[in-house]
């Protein structure tokens, strides 16, 4: 079809959450390694609203909805980077439990990071991604 598959989105979505986090100054390896926290998908949303072509550059803006102490909301936009136009918009949920599935708290350093991203309408990471 010449299209993107539709699944790719998620993953950008991912590649969007990493690039966010650096931008607040930590990784998500140090967060798994160090604190022993993952944070779990529980729901991902995805509105399509017009397709990607293959090799088109995309930038994938990524903000932080909301924090709290053990679930964390990410906003998405896709769009091409050529016209900013969007071609996709979504949300994952996710709950923080530790490497035995359990759920917990965020360290707090985390937390507070993530709540200033979510108090800050301008805050948000862009990511480049071809498709």
């Amino acid at each position: 079809m010449g299209v993107v598959y539709h699944a790719n989105y998620l993953v950008w979505f991912e590649v969007g959450r990493v690039e966010l986090m650096r931008s607040l100054g930590f990784d998500y390896g140090s967060l798994e390694r160090d604190e022993d926290c993952l944070i779990a998908v529980v729901e991902a949303t995805a509105r399509y609203k017009l397709p990607a072509r293959y090799d088109e550059e995309l930038v994938i803006r990524t903000r932080v909805n909301g924090a709290r102490s053990s679930l964390i909301k990410f906003g998405y936009t896709v769009s091409r980077a050529a016209d900013e136009v969007i071609l996709c918009t979504g949300e994952t949920t996710h709950v923080v439990v530790g490497r035995d599935m359990k759920k917990r708290g965020l360290p707090e350093r985390y937390l507070m990071a993530f709540r200033s991203a979510a108090g800050d309408a301008m805050a948000g990471y862009g990511a480049l991604a071809r498709g």
